[in-house]
């Protein structure tokens, strides 16, 4: 019988340069709310998300792709760009097949990261496609990197949490000696019946609620209700 494939938790883009990543599949966490916008927009028929690290790239690949230039700083629209990181703006009447061009402050800057570290594939998660993300683990039989996207390289709770919400359904399938996925993985287990009000208490529902996003991040943390499975090809992330 062949070995489980292994699975590690990495809690902020600062660690991501202590793991060997290579030939791993690399799940991007940003809940509060690149993850959850991306594929909130794929599943509502966005033909694909060309995710740029600096607002001057967002605002070129805009022009050269005829997309939506959307991000976002502090919780707020970025000057020169049409949107911002809001699910909500992205329902399908909007948004289908069209190109969303999206940078923002965490997720981008760690996909970027394990893409430069050689990591076989990435993926993007969320709890909108938690399913999705755990179906398509379980299926690859890969060594897994579930990389917290945290807040300018701060550990926090949110991305924490869909990574024991992964690990939840996934533990069987592969060999995790890793304390940081084991703190995720009894967090979430603490705390998943009661998640709205758990994360009243982060410090990203605070920064965001004071935008009145309140009906956002509680969107980012209910389960599949935009269940597909971003991938990473060749600049864009698209469905599988």
């Amino acid at each position: 019988m062949s070995p489980k494939p292994v699975l590690h938790t990495v809690l902020s883009p600062k660690l991501l340069d202590i793991y060997d990543i290579k030939n791993s599949i690399v799940v991007v966490i940003d809940v509060f709310r690149a993850t959850s916008t991306i594929a909130t927009a794929l599943y509502n028929g966005a033909q694909r998300v060309i995710p740029v690290d600096s607002v001057d790239l967002c605002i070129r690949m805009g022009k050269e792709t005829s997309g939506i230039t959307a991000g976002e700083r502090d919780g707020k629209v970025i000057e020169g760009l049409a949107y911002g990181n809001s699910p909500a703006e992205y329902p399908r009447s909007f948004i289908e097949g069209k190109t969303l061009v999206l940078t923002t402050t965490n997720g981008t800057r760690l996909l970027h990261l394990a893409l430069n570290n050689s990591a076989s594939e990435v993926i993007t998660g969320s709890f909108p496609n938690l399913t999705a993300v755990c179906d398509h683990l379980i299926a690859q039989q890969k060594n897994v990197i579930l990389g917290c996207s945290a807040w300018k390289d701060r550990f926090n709770l949110e991305d924490t949490l869909f990574a024991g919400a992964v690990i939840n359904r996934v533990k069987d399938y592969f060999s995790i000696h890793c304390d940081s996925s084991l703190m995720a993985a009894d967090m979430y287990t603490l705390h998943k019946q009661d998640m709205l009000q758990f994360i009243r208490k982060t410090t990203h529902w605070h920064r965001l609620a004071a935008y009145g996003l309140e009906a956002d991040l509680e969107y980012c943390v209910t389960p599949d209700v935009a269940n597909i499975l971003p991938i990473y090809h060749k600049g864009n992330l698209v469905l599988l």
